[in-house]
């Protein structure tokens, strides 16, 4: 077997800023293992490619869940990214750190050192934004970027409408209040996404001491008694070894991560012997904890042109093509989510509970397939969106087979406390309100979902449990903590019980944060490299 001081698995969020810190010294042979293959296409590197990304089994995991009783059993649709930069380089690109509140809860569950204060110079450390200093970065491989000069002319409808409702303006989610409405910050630079491939692997990979290896599907880890040896992959079409001197970290996010560490016999001993699979090491908790984070959309017909017109007819991708190929500026340099906020929906709330999103632009999902795509209505439209930040219920996912080249089984189990209901609720609730604020009432030809038959709060129950989905967040299925029985890892991502053997990515998040997970992954790996390089020496 070829032998490395460390195997990285996944260049997603994580993996890739891993492979750079790691490598940083030259003494530090590093393997990272990506299932997917180059970020070099046209669609992920343009920023609205997201849309052509969203369907695609080349460079996207296309995983479905479970029916899901809540939502009257329907199977939710969860893209992961399976392509160097992982989600990264598919994801929509609203850059949110979440709110400080959510890593005190992170310290207070038991893991010391991963509190506000401790984690804010690792967001700092991985970022070159504008802003307060006390807050952002300058010099990070991470570029965030400000795009309110491009912002479409709607979204100074969605901001009025909210003043009127008496919602705070914040400029800059990130900073020193998150709290109110305002302009997404997105991950690009210079016209281009910014994934965490092009911050941290496309530098990295002129160093001797790293060898990437694409279109490599990880098969399990390997053990030798407690201790983590290497790494059984595929690659074209024949199985391969490698040997990790120090350690195997597992960075394959929230759904291949455990599916791995179950695929090689380290989980629920009970799950796993029915289908063959050796336990080499009992831990319970792997797998379960699943958190996501659900929202419900609500659809306008408007009286005014939306980005609809810019990018569903041809001569609009005409003219917003030729300003993106003269100035990389633009429509196609933007995400689709351009507008939205932390707000409370209602009064006595210790921290806002609800994330909104504005955006210009109306769609309608397809079922997912070959030819699948997210196509703008022929219509003027506009959404509006809520998403409670904090959910309380609970999932799990277990492996359908010991084939690693099939899905496990996701089980999110939405909706499963009654708070969650009642957050989502309000959620929809709100949007309504906002919706009726003048400024957009004024742009506002009709409400086409949920539609204004739905009025009673049971109606619109029924119209969350048949049109809510999920926002791509899932989280905590390695879970750090202190409890060997509750928890995979320790506080220094340490799996409880091995050697060797770390993970870190956004499974071993404590809790959800409240918001877009893609920036605290960045920051859980940007800690965890200090974490490996302390115990290195």
């Amino acid at each position: 077997m070829d032998e490395y001081d460390y195997i990285v698995v996944g260049a997603g969020s994580a993996g890739c800023v891993l492979a750079n810190r790691l490598t940083e010294n030259s003494r530090h042979r590093v393997l990272l293992l990506e299932a997917g293959g180059s970020d070099r296409k046209l669609w992920i590197q343009m920023p609205i490619g997201y849309g052509m990304s969203f369907y695609n089994p080349r460079v996207n995991w296309m995983y479905r869940t479970e029916p899901e009783p809540a939502l009257n059993n329907r199977q939710d649709y969860w893209p992961r990214g399976k392509v160097l930069g992982g989600s990264s380089s598919i994801n929509a690109m609203v850059h949110i750190r979440g709110q400080a509140a959510d890593f005190e809860d992170w310290r207070a569950a038991g893991n010391p050192g991963w509190g506000w204060q401790d984690v804010l110079p690792y967001f700092r450390k991985s970022e070159t934004c504008s802003g307060d200093p006390a807050f952002h970065g300058k010099d990070g491989p991470f570029h965030v970027t400000d795009v309110s000069a491009d912002c479409h002319k709607l979204c100074a409808s969605y901001l009025q409408a909210a003043a009127e409702i008496g919602l705070p303006r914040t400029g800059d989610f990130n900073g020193a209040q998150q709290e109110g409405v305002g302009l997404y910050q997105i991950a690009t630079k210079g016209g281009l996404r910014m994934s965490a491939a092009r911050a941290h692997l496309w530098p990295a990979r002129a160093r001797a001491n790293l060898r990437v290896e694409t279109e490599a599907l990880a098969n399990r880890v390997i053990v030798e008694g407690k201790r983590a040896a290497g790494i059984e992959y595929m690659k074209d079409g024949a199985v391969k070894r490698a040997r990790a001197r120090r350690e195997v970290i597992l960075s394959a996010g929230a759904i291949n991560s455990p599916q791995l560490l179950l695929l090689s016999g380290i989980g629920p001993g009970a799950s796993l012997q029915p289908l063959g699979i050796e336990v080499l090491h009992d831990s319970p908790a792997v797998g379960r904890n699943l958190q996501d984070h659900l929202c419900i959309d609500h659809l306008y017909r408007a009286r005014v042109p939306s980005l609809n017109q810019d990018l569903g007819t041809w001569w609009g991708r005409l003219r917003v093509g030729l300003r993106y190929l003269t100035g990389l500026r633009g429509p196609l340099a933007m995400s689709v989510n351009q507008g939205g906020g932390f707000i409370r929906t209602r009064p006595g709330l210790a921290r806002p509970d609800q994330q909104l999103y504005f955006s210009p632009l109306s769609y309608t999902r397809a079922v997912p397939g070959k030819r699948a795509l997210m196509r703008p209505d022929a219509f003027p439209g506009f959404l509006l969106s809520a998403q409670p930040c904090r959910p309380t219920s609970r999932g799990h996912l277990r492996l359908k087979s010991a084939d690693p080249r099939i899905a496990p089984m996701i089980f999110p189990n939405p909706l499963a406390t009654e708070q969650d209901i009642t957050d989502l609720l309000e959620g929809s609730k709100f949007l309504r309100r906002l919706a009726a604020a003048p400024s957009l009432q004024a742009v506002i030809a009709e409400e086409m979902k949920p539609g204004p038959q739905i009025q009673t709060d049971d109606e619109l129950l029924a119209d969350v449990r048949a049109r809510a989905s999920s926002v791509f967040h899932p989280v905590s299925t390695c879970r750090m903590g202190q409890d060997a029985r509750e928890n995979v890892v320790d506080p220094t991502l340490k799996l409880h019980g091995m050697q060797g053997l770390r993970v870190i990515d956004a499974s071993v998040f404590p809790t959800v944060t409240s918001g877009n997970t893609n920036a605290p992954t960045i920051m859980v790996a940007e800690k965890g490299a200090d974490l490996v390089l302390r115990d290195a020496g």
